[in-house]
């Protein structure tokens, strides 16, 4: 907590974060709808009128039970017969009775939807559902959801649909959607809680609309059914998609470079620093002169030496990325790299259109992948790649001078039609 931060601030913050917590939550039994005052006077007019995409549909056997009351009413009309209109009767209280059972069985409930863990394309993730029944007696049954992932914009037919019909072109927009349908297979008590969870691949990197479209349910009878339609709708990035390459790294690094030593643990040559001794660390590693003069015993700490690093360059210029599958590919090699290189310790920096950000750690490696996520092709002007023997970038949000540009940078290119290369001095390090 920063010094002089005061308690109400602390309490303000903790009330924000509460309020933006329930607004995630939707249904009738929400928290902003829970608040409302009950009122005979909305209660009937929200029978007559429904909100927007709410509907009650007939099913197959409630439109089979409507005509056989028509039938047994018709027939009770024309006979006079007392059993025929007690069955006509109990016929429309079935119907009567569906559609108030179906009624109290949304009563209260609420949901929302939580994106799992990062998305990346051609890999399948997972979005959860939590469900709350905030009823004090009666459970929630047969309840499903109806959701939707589609990309945030939705690339154009290739000859811009000028001369498509408007049913071709909503078919090509589909290809790109991914619909599914998750049910609730255990009933939720009063007061209780679920979760759902619904598997979805994105196909394409960018910006991504999850959307839960709406609740549906069939209870009790199968008579009738009913569909609560929502905007619970949230953005999320999809990263590119990891591809295979072929690494010949080792011809491009510099000649003769040696490793450099760092400002860490390790077990160069170089000492770091004094430290108290603990278990586990080798005798050969005790001061004995540093450890009488101090009283307890301290172990030498040795600076690591590390191998050479690479910081990889990408310039996202329209005039040199022309073809939008070859850009595809630079995102996911440019992706691929960055992780592969994090892992082996030999990830120093990146350098997205001049802008420099240092690797320190695996979340630089993510915002790495989310710009790449957001990446377009960039209009003339805007890139360039720093000297690689001791230039700086240019200025910018991210931008950390400090980074030792004696590192190999890694630069791309496109090869061909289809393919991407990656360059350091010149000479090809990877390809794909």
């Amino acid at each position: 907590m920063v010094a002089g931060t005061s308690k109400l601030s602390v309490e303000r913050a903790a009330l924000g974060v509460a309020v933006a917590s329930a607004a995630d939550w939707d249904g009738p039994g929400a928290p902003e709808r829970a608040r409302r005052a009950f009122s005979w006077h909305a209660l009937l007019w929200l029978l007559v009128f429904p909100k927007k995409r709410h509907r009650i549909a007939l099913t197959v056997p409630g439109l089979f039970l409507m005509a056989l009351a028509l039938g047994i009413g018709s027939a009770a009309y024309n006979t006079a017969s007392n059993i025929l209109f007690i069955t006509l009767s109990l016929l429309l209280a079935c119907l009567l009775l569906s559609g108030l059972l179906s009624w109290f069985n949304f009563m209260g409930l609420s949901w929302r939807i939580r994106p799992q863990g990062p998305w990346r394309a051609g890999h399948e993730t997972l979005v959860t559902i939590e469900l709350r029944n905030g009823k004090r007696w009666l459970p929630t049954y047969s309840v499903w959801f109806e959701l939707a992932t589609q990309p945030r914009h939705i690339p154009e037919p290739e000859n811009g649909g000028k001369d498509l019909r408007m049913r071709e072109i909503l078919a090509a927009a589909e290809k790109y959607i991914t619909r599914g349908r998750i049910r609730l297979r255990e009933r939720v008590e009063p007061g209780g809680a679920a979760t759902l969870d619904w598997g979805v691949k994105p196909a394409r990197r960018g910006a991504a609309l999850l959307e839960l479209g709406a609740v549906g349910s069939l209870f009790p009878f199968g008579f009738l059914r009913k569909n609560i339609g929502t905007d619970l709708k949230q953005t999320v990035l999809v990263w590119p998609a990891q591809v295979k390459y072929q690494w010949i790294g080792a011809m491009a690094a510099h000649t003769g470079s040696q490793g450099r030593r760092t400002a860490r643990a390790g077990t160069g040559d170089d000492l770091l620093a004094l430290r108290k001794y603990a278990q586990g660390d080798s005798h050969r590693l005790i001061h004995w002169k540093a450890s009488a003069r101090l009283g307890q015993m301290m172990v030498r700490q040795f600076a690591a030496e590390s191998r050479d690093g690479f910081i990889l360059s990408l310039d996202s210029s329209a005039a040199v990325w022309t073809r939008p599958e070859q850009f595809e590919l630079l995102c996911s090699l440019a992706g691929t790299l960055a992780e592969d290189l994090f892992a082996a310790g030999r990830l120093r920096g990146v350098i997205l259109n001049a802008t420099l950000r240092e690797t320190r750690g695996l979340r630089d490696v993510e915002a790495w992948l989310d710009d790449l996520a957001r990446l377009e092709p960039a209009s003339a002007g805007v890139g360039g790649v720093p000297s690689p023997r001791g230039g700086t970038a240019s200025p910018g949000e991210g931008t950390r001078p400090t980074v030792n540009f004696t590192h190999n940078i890694i630069t791309f290119a496109p090869d061909g039609a289809r393919g991407v290369t990656a360059h350091v001095d010149g000479r090809q390090t990877a390809s794909a």
